[in-house]
């Protein structure tokens, strides 16, 4: 009997273990079949955003902006055929009065403009004679500004004691009193404090006296009838002076007949001196009084 008790109890306790064992199985298989639907659904709000477009993705287009290659025109001012002069000062030609005067419209009203640092022979004046060149440079003058718009630059003067306006002329890129110099029209003659070109002019003198042009020419340069024999005296006597001027230092000879040769009185001391000739006096570095 003792032994079929044991029997029934090892039979009932092998029957408990395999329900417990039953049971976990059946878990294991629960969980097995949950399992798919825990693996990484896709979230409503993931699936939304990969849907729509992102403000990023489609900017404002910055590969046409507004056209710069065109701008408005600010670099194409007018072309103009007249110069104008330092001052911006501009006048019409409407008279060519002589080598160095000119008469001019200003705003409606006429001036006469007397060039500052040169002169040129007289033709105009009644008590002095035509001289040598004066008509040649009457009218290289008029070549060059007759009719023309010019460019009128004040130095320190307003006017000359004759009420003339003074001013240095510009026409086409040039000032018109060193064209008159270079070309041998004219000579340097300098007033202060009028003195701004004063080299320049003095440079350009010495350039056309050196290569014979215009009134540093034969035609404006007698020449002595015999060797040793002065002019105006036709001896050997020179009666030229050389006076230097005490106001503007500049080198000035005067001959017989002129207006101030009589009150000219010569100091060699302060550099003054006699001439022979009108040529060896040009040669030394005067010029002809004007009167």
């Amino acid at each position: 009997m003792r032994h079929i008790g044991l029997g029934l109890v090892l039979i009932v306790a092998l029957a408990i273990c395999a329900c417990a064992e039953t049971g976990q199985e059946g878990g294991t298989a629960r969980t097995a079949i949950l399992s798919p639907t825990t693996a990484t659904p896709s979230p409503r709000g993931t699936a939304a955003t990969s849907v729509q477009p992102t403000v990023t993705a489609s900017p404002w287009p910055t590969a046409s902006p507004w056209p710069t290659a065109s701008p408005w025109p600010t670099a194409s001012p007018s072309p103009t055929t007249t110069a104008a002069s330092p001052a911006g000062e501009q006048a019409q030609v409407t008279r060519v009065v002589d080598g160095d005067t000119i008469d001019v419209l200003v705003e409606a009203a006429t001036y006469r403009i007397r060039y500052i640092g040169i002169d040129t022979p007289e033709t105009v004046d009644p008590r002095v004679a035509v001289q040598c060149y004066g008509r040649e440079a009457s009218e290289r003058n008029r070549q060059l500004v007759e009719g023309k718009t010019v460019g009128l630059e004040k130095d320190v003067s307003e006017t000359d004691k004759y009420g003339r306006l003074l001013r240095y002329v510009w026409v086409d890129g040039e000032m018109v009193n060193a064209v008159l110099v270079r070309e041998g029209y004219a000579m340097a003659i300098t007033y202060p404090p009028d003195v701004k070109y004063q080299e320049l002019f003095l440079g350009l003198q010495s350039e056309a006296r050196d290569a014979g042009r215009g009134l540093w020419g034969p035609a404006c340069i007698p020449t002595p009838v015999a060797p040793g024999v002065c002019d105006y005296s036709g001896t050997s006597q020179p009666l030229i002076k050389g006076n230097i001027s005490q106001r503007t230092g500049e080198k000035i000879y005067h001959v017989p007949g002129g207006e101030f040769y009589d009150k000219t009185v010569i100091d060699e001391a302060a550099g003054e001196r006699w001439f022979c000739t009108e040529q060896e006096a040009v040669a030394a570095g005067w010029r002809r009084s004007k009167r």
